[in-house]
């Protein structure tokens, strides 16, 4: 029988903590590609180290740091009359922070492949900064869109380390596909396991044909 809270909520996690990174990485992603400050080495290997470090070791320090006893934690306790730790809202936290890269590099690389002509054309038009940006700017960005939002929400919905540490194993409201997976491993309940991550499995393959094919559509209309 396939656990369907567990589906639900990840999609749930899924989506929310893409549309937050949507909002988030478009400006940081702006930013980098364009600036000439100094601090953009710093804020580049802050952005990427998800990719590099280890889960467990990220849900680690979002399990401190998120507790009631600090002060983000006490001060969202006070506020909600909730923790974010062992929460669905701990769970967004975690997954914004571990799924940034995946937003932001691939819209970096399409605001940096424009290059600055476009938005000196733009200028020399009349059109404002904010005009050139969502009307000239974002429509020519469109593949970067797409490729960050879609790896962002099948990155989420793969999470394990860090949302196990932040969220535990809490049903319909922590326990996610693939904390659900690794307790039927565990307990040898391989039909209950092999369910879920054929799941998993098809939705990414899909996921990569999606991504490959756009960019190759893409590509052509370019050439």
């Amino acid at each position: 029988m396939i656990e369907w809270s567990a589906i639900v909520l990840t999609l749930q996690l899924a989506a929310v903590t893409t549309v937050i990174l949507l909002v988030i990485g478009t400006p940081l992603a702006w930013w980098l590609a364009t600036t000439r400050s100094s601090a953009k080495i710093w804020v580049e290997a802050t952005t990427a180290l998800p990719l590099v470090l280890p889960p467990t070791v990220l849900g680690f320090y979002l399990l401190i740091a998120l507790s009631p006893d600090s002060p983000i934690g006490a001060f969202w306790l006070a506020t909600t009359g909730d923790t974010l730790t062992f929460n669905f809202s701990g769970l967004v936290v975690a997954s914004i922070l571990y799924s940034l890269p995946f937003m932001v590099q691939p819209l970096q690389n399409a605001f940096e492949s424009l290059g600055v002509e476009t938005r000196e054309a733009a200028a020399s038009l009349g059109a404002g900064y904010w005009d050139t940006f969502f009307s000239v700017i974002v429509p020519q960005a469109q593949r970067g869109f797409i490729t960050a939002v879609v790896l962002t929400f099948a990155h989420t919905l793969g999470e394990f380390g860090v949302v196990l540490m932040v969220g535990g194993n809490i049903p319909e409201r922590t326990r996610v596909v693939s904390i659900a997976i690794y307790e039927h491993v565990e307990t040898l309940n391989y039909a209950q396991a092999h369910s879920l991550a054929a799941l998993l499995l098809i939705f990414s393959f899909v996921v990569l044909m999606f991504v490959y094919t756009t960019n190759r559509k893409f590509a052509v209309r370019i050439v």
